[in-house]
């Protein structure tokens, strides 16, 4: 629902032109979810700007028709259907290759094709559980979820960069080829460095033990507000006993890395009381000052207030289409020669349908016998 579509606009923030088929009965259903001005949701903008939105009845023949004229112009597809769909509509992979064998078929799904859950429904939240995400966040207590759609970006992430590398394929003589990405390897792939490091290593009698560094991912109270504080290399662990005024170095129990990570849930016990006997921003600048990584937590009506978020413009504050003033993040990456933007607004419902079909060559008298018959147009 939000994997594939992200994974479109990450790639027109690079440049593509990228058109969204949407059906004639409202859509997109992510559409309507959360805030909203109209048919647009603050999150649906965000994962479809730089779009045109074309609605076709794909089980209509002539729907289907206009659909394989737009493929054959096109150098990628992305289809973020559950299993099965694709082959009832007639657009599956080996249905299009046939007609365009350099074309770069995408398949964003949960589970991917085959196995025991191709069956069931998938949403990021079901995927953070079976991931051990979930478990991971509640590692000191009951499970829980990240509370963002990680699972999903980190899967448009995954198919933006896995289209890329298709494209360059094809241009190394390799043709076009089928790219199947599924939630599950994405979240298992994103997780797995740092989130199972203590499931990694699998000759047990050969590994010295460790504590996880999740562990060390806490973020403590303040008098005024929270902190993120995490400093016990050999390097930071001195510089936070000085900026604290504490004789810890002095303890055995703390004198070495080794013995930190023996005693880390005391002597995280001990920072955090520590922690909470100062503000926040008296807190960070003498920890600043004496080179101990941390940083007050920004509440969110702030973040875009932050002094390096403002120095680096990543927030863009400007007026869009039918959504008037609206904040967003632009693409974070700066390319010296071929600059990134934040491109054309997220469009309305069958916006630009009439538009694409002209240039399919579509005449007027064309498109509005294709509306009058419900093969394209928005309805209902």
């Amino acid at each position: 629902m939000v994997a594939g579509p992200l994974a479109g606009t990450l790639l027109a923030d690079l440049g593509a032109e990228v058109i969204k088929v949407e059906t004639p009965k409202g859509g997109d259903r992510m559409r309507y979810l959360g805030p909203r001005v109209g048919g647009i949701g603050a999150m649906w903008a965000g994962v479809n700007r730089g779009k045109r939105s074309v609605v076709l009845d794909l089980q209509h023949p002539e729907g289907g028709a206009i659909f394989r004229d737009l493929v054959g112009r096109a150098d990628v597809f992305v289809q973020n259907f559950r299993p099965g769909v694709v082959q009832r509509l007639g657009i599956d992979e080996p249905t299009l290759r046939a007609a365009h064998p350099d074309l770069v078929y995408v398949s964003v799904s949960g589970f991917g094709d085959t196995g025991p859950y191709i069956d069931q429904k998938s949403y990021d939240y079901v995927v953070q559980a079976l991931s051990g995400m979930a478990a991971l966040q509640g590692a000191a207590g009951d499970p829980q979820l990240i509370r963002t759609i990680v699972v999903d970006k980190v899967t448009a992430h995954t198919a933006a960069q896995a289209v890329l590398a298709a494209i360059v394929a094809r241009l190394r003589g390799h043709g076009g080829q089928h790219v199947q990405v599924s939630m599950i390897d994405a979240a298992l792939a994103f997780l797995w460095p740092d989130g199972m490091m203590q499931h990694t290593l699998l000759d047990t009698d050969r590994v010295t033990p460790g504590p996880h560094m999740a562990d060390g991912y806490l973020v403590r109270p303040t008098l005024d507000g929270h902190l993120a504080l995490m400093a016990t290399s050999n390097t930071q662990f001195p510089a936070l006993c000085a900026a604290l005024g504490t004789d810890w170095l002095d303890d055995p129990r703390f004198a070495t890395l080794e013995a930190r990570e023996a005693n880390a849930a005391v002597l995280s016990d001990l920072i955090g009381a520590e922690v909470a006997r100062h503000g926040s921003a008296e807190l960070v600048a003498t920890l600043h000052a004496h080179d101990v990584p941390c940083a007050a937590v920004n509440p969110l009506e702030r973040v875009h207030l932050d002094p390096q978020v403002q120095h680096n413009g990543t927030i863009v504050e400007h007026d869009r289409p039918w959504l008037g003033r609206v904040r967003e993040a632009r693409p974070p990456v700066h390319y010296a020669a071929t600059p990134t933007s934040l491109g054309r607004h997220a469009p309305k419902l069958d916006e630009h349908t009439d538009e694409v079909l002209a240039e399919l060559g579509r005449t007027p008298e064309q498109i509005a016998d294709l509306r009058s018959r419900g093969v394209v147009g928005a309805r209902g």
